[in-house]
C-alpha cells in the first residue's frame, strides 16, 4: 500500500554520485595534518544558513518561527563519542538534503578531485572547503554522520540523512524537528578528542570566534568578543579598539597607530591594523613572527600565515576579511593565488600611504615610530622592490644641518640642497661626534653641503639599493670616487704645489706598495692629514661588513686609495723628510697610513701601529732633551 500524508516514508538507500565517492575515499583513507578544521567547516555552513534565513526574514517577515533565537549549539557527549552540532537557520528541504549531502553540484569538481588526490600523496588536504565540500571533512573524524533538518518553508516535513561514507545514505522522514540543521557525528576511536568540552571550546576560538551569530557549547556562549572590523568606524570607541588589540596581542599595551579601513575594488576587504607601542626585535626577543590573520567572512583562514604580507611588515599585528577568498587557502596555495596576491598588494599599499598621512600629521610621533620600527621599513627598501619609492620618503635621517636626535626625510634634504647640487650625500659611523671627527664630511661642510648621517650599518646597503631619490643620486661621502661640489677646501697652510704634491704622491705610493692602489692629493680634507678611501662601488661601511662576514683580515691593497691633505703640516714636513731623512719618513708614512686605516675601520690588527707609535713618542721624548732634536 503506498504511504499517505500520514504514513511516514520508509527510509530509502542511495549510492553518492560518483565524484563524492571518490571524495570520501581521498578524506577517509588519507592522511590529514588539521583534522580539526572539519568543525570550522560545520560551523561556517551553519552561519551559513542562519545568514540565509535572516535575508529570508528581512524580506518575509510571516514566516513561521520568526522569533526563533539564531544561533549554533554545539553538545559534546564525550561518554557516547558524539559530537552535535545545530543551528535554527534555513533548513533543507528532501530534495535539497539530497542534492547538497549526495552530489556536488557545482562546477570544478573535477579540479578539486585532482588537486586533492595530489595533495593526499604528501598527507596534506588542506583543500577542503575551497569547492563548496566541506560537509564531508565531517568524515576525518566521524564513523557516521547523521543530519536532521526541516527546511524554513510553511508546513515543511523534517528529515533525517545518515552515512558511514562508505558508498551509500539513508533518507527518511523525521518527526517533530524544528527550523534548522542538527548534525550528530559518532567519533572514530582515535577522535574521541573532539567530544570533549576543552577541545571543541579551543577550535572555536581558534577558527570561529567572530562567527556574527552566538556559538554556545553546552549552553555557554563562547564567541563574545566582536568582530569590530566589520563595524562602521564611526561606531567604534578607542577604548574598543585598544581592548581588541589586547586581545589579538595578549598584552597589556595600547597601539601606537591603528589602520581601520574598508575596499571594494579590485577585493571586498575589511581590515583592521595595529602598530605595537614596542618593537621587540629591538629589545633583543628575537625575530618577530607576522601578527596579521587572514579571514573569509569572519571565519579564520590561516593565523598569521608567513607569505601573505611583505616581510617587513611583520611587525604590523591585526586581521583581514575579504569576501572574495575561498575558505581554507593552504600555504600552497596562499603563494601561487592570483587573489591573495591582489589582497596582499592592497594592505601593503594602503598601509604605506597610512604611514605616509601620519607623518605629514604628527612629524615628531611619527618620527618616534621610526626610531623604533624603521628598520623593518628599510629592510623593506632592500627586499620589497615593488614598493621601494613609496618607502624611501618614510625614510628619516639626522644630519648635520638637523639638531643632534632630530630627523628629516630625504625630501626634506632635497628641498634643502643648495644651487647647483646635484647628490645627495651621507656617510655611516657609530655617532655624530665620530663622523664629525672623521676625514670624509671636511671637504663637505666647509663647501656648507648637508651631510646624511647614518648610525645603522644597514643604511649603506638600503642607499646603495635605492640609488637615488627624486632623480638625485645617493653618495657616499667616503666613497673613492666622489665628486665634490664646486669650492676649495681650507688649510693651515697653503697647498703643496703641483711639482712637489706629486712628487711626494710618487714617494709614499713606492714606499706602501701593494698596500695600496694608488696615492693622491685630496679636495676633501681640511683639518685630517690623510684618509683612506676605497675604489670599489661599496662604502666603507659595507666593506667592513664583508670583511667580518667572510672572516677576512685585511682589504686587498687594489681596493684601497690613500689621500693627503696638501694643506696640512705634518704632509708638508713629510714632504721635506722624504728627502732629507727617509727611515723617519718611512715611519711617519707607515702611521700615517694606519691612522687613515683606523679612522676608516679598516684597521683589524692595531699591534704593529701600537708598536711602531711608542717608537716615535720615544724618541720625540727623546728629542726633547736634546737627543734627535732636528728630526723632532
Amino acid at each position: 500500500m503506498a504511504p499517505t500524508a500520514d504514513t511516514p516514508r520508509a527510509p530509502e538507500t542511495h549510492s553518492f554520485q560518483a565524484e563524492v565517492q571518490q571524495l570520501l575515499h581521498i578524506v577517509i583513507h588519507s592522511l590529514y595534518t588539521d583534522r580539526e578544521i572539519f568543525l570550522r567547516e560545520l560551523i561556517s555552513n551553519a552561519a551559513d544558513a542562519l545568514e540565509r534565513v535572516r535575508h529570508e526574514l528581512l524580506l518575509n517577515p510571516e514566516l513561521p518561527e520568526k522569533d526563533t533565537e539564531q544561533r549554533i549549539a554545539i553538545t559534546t557527549r564525550p561518554d557516547a563519542k558524539q559530537l552535535v552540532i545545530t543551528d535554527t537557520g534555513i533548513g533543507m528541504t528532501r530534495e535539497e538534503l539530497t542534492e547538497s549531502l549526495g552530489t556536488i553540484a557545482r562546477s570544478g569538481t573535477r579540479e578539486f578531485l585532482t588537486r586533492a588526490a595530489e595533495a593526499a600523496k604528501s598527507g596534506d588536504l588542506n583543500l577542503i572547503g575551497q569547492f563548496g565540500v566541506g560537509f564531508y571533512s565531517a568524515f576525518m573524524v566521524a564513523k557516521k554522520v547523521t543530519v536532521e533538518t526541516r527546511s524554513f518553508h510553511a508546513d515543511s516535513q523534517g528529515w533525517r540523512w545518515e552515512s558511514t561514507g562508505e558508498g551509500e545514505y539513508t533518507i527518511a522522514q523525521a518527526e517533530e524537528l524544528p527550523r534548522g540543521t542538527r548534525i550528530t557525528l559518532e567519533l572514530k576511536d582515535d577522535a574521541e578528542e573532539f567530544a570533549r568540552d576543552w577541545r571543541v571550546r579551543e577550535i572555536v576560538r581558534k577558527f570561529s570566534n567572530f562567527v556574527p551569530f552566538p556559538i554556545e557549547i553546552d549552553g555557554t556562549r563562547v564567541n563574545t568578543v566582536q568582530a569590530i572590523w566589520a563595524r562602521n568606524r564611526n561606531e567604534i570607541t578607542a577604548q574598543e579598539y585598544a581592548e581588541f588589540f589586547r586581545f589579538l596581542t595578549n598584552s597589556q599595551e595600547e597601539p601606537r597607530y591603528r589602520l581601520h579601513f574598508t575596499a571594494d575594488a579590485p577585493l571586498a576587504i575589511q581590515a583592521l591594523l595595529f602598530v605595537p607601542k614596542d618593537n621587540l626585535e629591538r629589545l633583543g626577543f628575537g625575530r618577530m613572527e607576522p601578527g596579521v590573520d587572514l579571514y573569509c567572512r569572519r571565519v579564520l583562514i590561516q593565523k598569521h600565515p608567513e607569505k601573505f604580507l611583505p616581510e617587513w611588515m611583520r611587525f604590523v599585528r591585526g586581521v583581514v576579511d575579504s569576501d572574495d577568498l575561498p575558505l581554507n587557502i593552504s600555504r600552497e596555495t596562499m603563494q601561487d593565488s592570483a587573489l591573495v596576491r591582489k589582497l596582499a598588494r592592497v594592505i601593503t599599499g594602503r598601509f604605506l600611504k597610512f604611514l605616509a598621512e601620519e607623518a605629514s600629521r604628527d612629524a615628531t610621533a611619527f618620527g618616534e615610530f621610526f626610531s623604533h620600527f624603521g628598520r623593518f621599513l628599510k629592510e623593506g627598501i632592500i627586499e620589497d622592490p615593488a614598493n621601494r619609492q613609496e618607502l624611501a620618503k618614510l625614510l628619516r635621517f639626522e644630519t648635520s644641518g638637523t639638531e643632534k636626535g632630530k630627523t628629516i626625510s630625504l625630501a626634506d634634504y632635497a628641498a634643502r640642497m643648495k644651487p647647483g647640487q646635484k647628490d645627495i650625500y651621507f656617510v655611516n659611523g657609530p655617532s655624530r661626534e665620530a663622523i664629525e671627527a672623521g676625514p670624509y664630511v671636511e671637504g663637505l661642510l666647509s663647501r656648507g653641503i648637508e651631510v646624511i648621517y647614518n648610525y645603522d650599518p644597514i643604511d649603506d646597503f638600503v642607499f646603495e639599493d635605492l640609488g637615488e631619490f627624486e632623480e638625485k643620486k645617493l653618495v657616499s661621502a667616503d666613497r673613492g670616487d666622489v665628486e665634490l661640489p664646486e669650492g676649495e677646501s681650507t688649510g693651515e697652510l697653503e697647498p703643496l704645489d703641483t711639482e712637489k704634491a706629486n712628487a711626494l704622491c710618487g714617494w709614499i705610493k713606492k714606499h706602501l706598495g701593494e698596500r695600496v692602489a694608488s696615492v693622491r692629493a685630496s679636495k676633501r680634507l681640511v683639518k685630517t692629514p690623510a684618509a683612506i678611501v676605497t675604489e670599489s662601488a661599496m662604502t666603507a661601511t659595507m666593506q667592513r661588513l664583508l670583511m667580518a662576514a667572510n672572516k677576512e683580515e685585511a682589504l686587498p691593497g687594489q681596493m684601497l686609495t690613500l689621500e693627503i691633505n696638501p694643506r696640512h703640516p705634518l704632509v708638508h714636513r713629510l714632504s721635506e723628510l722624504s728627502g732629507a731623512d727617509e727611515p723617519l719618513a718611512r715611519e711617519l708614512t707607515d702611521q700615517l697610513m694606519d691612522n687613515a686605516m683606523l679612522a676608516a675601520g679598516l684597521l683589524l690588527d692595531p699591534r704593529g701601529m701600537v708598536e711602531r707609535l711608542n717608537a716615535l713618542l720615544t724618541r720625540a721624548a727623546g728629542g726633547a732633551s736634546g737627543a734627535g732634536k732636528d728630526r723632532a
